[in-house]
């Protein structure tokens, strides 16, 4: 299908990044320094020799390497140059779209840290000594630690949403070739 040269939103940005870094992988694998590495621990018989296979020239693919890299490079500036640029308003705050991707990321983090808590305060440590029970309870409040995640995860949803909308309307500097 040919392209028609537009302008990229940045979810189309994002899988454009990804197709260029699937390229390059699969280019830069192809070059016999990546292939020396590959299973040298695992086969060592030097009765095995390749050789470049018809229509695979190193140097073209080095070259197609290092075009595609570049192109990569000016696209990722130019999505964090729309993600500077452009604002989100998350609870009657407008963010920058890269400090929102930060607070998701620092957000995710804490929901992780919630989550440990929580499935520690749902317990209780009893011990069984010389006939009694020695209970230790959780220095954390079950009811409180799951109301904390709670509110976490809905903040997360809220910011999550903001930014896959965001990402449908911001236009990204950057002309699909």
């Amino acid at each position: 299908m040919p392209m028609d040269n537009k302008k990229l939103r940045i979810f189309e940005a994002l899988e454009l990044r990804a197709e260029y870094d699937a390229r390059i992988k699969t280019l830069s694998e192809c070059l016999p320094e990546k292939r020396e590495n590959r299973g040298r621990f695992l086969y060592g018989t030097d009765d095995i020799v390749t050789r470049p296979a018809p229509g695979f020239e190193m140097a073209k693919v080095r070259d197609e390497s290092a075009a595609l890299d570049q192109k990569r490079r000016k696209l990722n500036a130019a999505i964090q140059e729309a993600n500077f640029r452009n604002t989100v308003e998350i609870q009657g705050h407008a963010l920058s779209l890269a400090e929102a991707l930060d607070a998701r990321k620092a957000l995710n983090t804490k929901i992780g840290d919630l989550h440990a808590q929580v499935t520690s305060a749902a317990w209780e440590r009893v011990i069984y000594k010389e006939g009694r029970d020695i209970v230790q309870e959780s220095h954390l409040d079950y009811l409180r630690s799951a109301a904390d995640l709670d509110r976490a995860r809905l903040e997360f949803r809220e910011l999550n949403r903001a930014l896959r909308a965001a990402s449908f309307a911001v236009e990204v500097n950057f002309r699909d070739e």
